[in-house]
């Protein structure tokens, strides 16, 4: 069974545990909440850039959170049918993860800074952008008429930022409406978002705990 590194809480951990998840893997998590256990991680040679998530599947130990997420990909079939549409998956993938990026810092900075920079400046570029190739596309997904690693890329976002501000959000994006409705009653999607493994928001405490483990100042 497939083994996940990583902190009590989101972060980087979450594409992984949402690709796990999408893909029909099943996997037990050990949660690193002591220096010791990080240090120890890097001494056994698992930790080749110093750095969590780490996945351990198929007697292989797999680190930096998008090549875990691209070899889980490539493994359940998530990453387009042909060439073309890998080479689609893997730009919109990419795009995601930076739509991403300003949600990371919700819980590490101050909310109401954050909050108020991803409504001025983050919404107002991504989502027409997303909302353009969702509704070229029509069917629910960004590429071809299945999920792929598109599809959650952009969803680990959108969830964060319906969770912060509501659904409101798509009220001039009835594509990304279409998309966020389709992608979220996937049946594995949906029981990962409702169930034990899907970790909550982030707290100080989790903050907490990552500054201990990383020794952050």
């Amino acid at each position: 069974m497939a083994k996940l590194y990583y902190f009590n809480g989101r972060g980087l951990g979450e594409m992984v545990r949402l690709t796990l998840a999408a893909g029909g893997i099943q996997f037990t998590e050990e949660f690193v909440t002591e220096r010791e256990q990080f240090l120890k991680l890097i001494e056994d040679g698992k930790l080749l850039f110093k750095q969590m998530p780490l996945l351990e599947i198929d007697g292989k130990q797999i680190v930096q959170s998008k090549a875990i997420v691209r070899y889980l990909g490539k493994k359940t079939g998530l990453q387009g049918k042909n060439d073309d549409e890998a080479l689609l998956v893997d730009q919109f993938f990419e795009g995601g993860r930076d739509f991403m990026t300003p949600a990371m810092m919700i819980g590490i900075s101050p909310e109401d800074e954050a909050l108020a920079t991803i409504k001025k400046t983050v919404l107002p570029k991504y989502l027409p952008i997303f909302e353009k190739i969702a509704a070229k596309n029509g069917t629910g997904y960004l590429v071809g008429n299945s999920l792929t690693l598109a599809d959650l890329s952009l969803l680990e976002p959108l969830l964060v930022y319906v969770e912060y501000l509501g659904k409101g959000i798509f009220q001039d994006f009835p594509a990304l409406q279409k998309f966020f409705d389709t992608t979220t009653g996937l049946p594995r999607i949906s029981e990962y978002l409702n169930g034990p493994i899907r970790k909550p928001k982030n707290s100080p405490e989790i903050v907490d705990v990552v500054k201990k483990v990383l020794a952050w100042s």
